[in-house]
C-alpha cells in the first residue's frame, strides 16, 4: 500500500514558520529565541503569513510542499562578526534555523539575505 499525506498536513507545519516576525543573521546556531537575538549581527522585520509578501507557500520542487522565505535586501548590519546562520523568530519562539554562506559582516553596512526554501517532501 502506498504512503500519502494531504498537502494540508505539510502546509500546517510550514505555516507555523511563516508566523515569524523577525529574521536574524547570526554568528552561531541559536538554541532558542534569546540566543538568536544575542547572536544577531543583522535583523529585519518580516510580515507574517504565507502570501503576505515575505513568505510564499507552493508545491515542492520535486514533491510535497515548500515555503519560500523571500529575499531581504539592504538589511542593516548592527554588529561586526562572522555570519553563519539565519534564524526566524516570533514574539515567543525560535521557529527555524538554517546555515548561510559564512561571511564577515561589518557594522554600519548592509547585507542581502537571498530567498531560500524550506521543503517537506511527500511520504515515500
Amino acid at each position: 500500500m502506498a504512503k500519502w499525506a494531504n498537502d494540508t498536513v505539510m502546509d500546517t507545519g510550514l505555516a507555523v514558520v511563516a508566523t515569524g516576525t523577525v529574521l536574524h543573521v547570526c554568528t552561531s546556531q541559536p538554541a532558542d529565541r534569546a540566543a538568536a537575538i544575542a547572536a544577531s549581527l543583522a535583523d529585519v522585520s518580516m510580515t507574517p503569513g504565507a502570501g503576505n509578501g515575505d513568505y510564499t507557500l507552493a508545491n515542492g520542487d520535486t514533491s510535497g510542499r515548500k515555503l519560500t522565505v523571500e529575499q531581504q535586501t539592504n538589511v542593516p548590519v548592527d554588529a561586526t562578526g562572522n555570519a553563519t546562520h539565519v534564524a526566524i523568530i516570533d514574539g515567543t519562539n525560535l521557529l527555524y534555523v538554517t546555515t548561510c554562506t559564512p561571511q564577515i559582516l561589518t557594522a554600519g553596512n548592509t547585507v542581502t539575505v537571498p530567498a531560500w526554501d524550506i521543503e517537506i517532501a511527500d511520504p515515500v
